[in-house]
């Protein structure tokens, strides 16, 4: 159960890296604040899913 939550944090941590490289180039679609708050979405799903992950991973 742990290695899935490490594998889906993972995967949102990618997410999230992707949408900040974009998030840097101009003139991108869609607007700056919008891929904030999906960088910011998909970073605190990924720390929460480490998290959790942690935790089982411990007991």
């Amino acid at each position: 159960m742990a290695i899935i939550l490490f594998s889906l944090s993972g995967v949102l941590f990618f997410g999230a890296i992707r949408f900040f490289l974009v998030h840097q180039r101009s003139g991108v679609y869609p607007p700056k604040q919008v891929l904030k708050k999906k960088i910011a979405a998909l970073a605190g799903g990924g720390l929460l899913f480490l998290f959790a992950g942690w935790l089982l991973f411990s007991l």
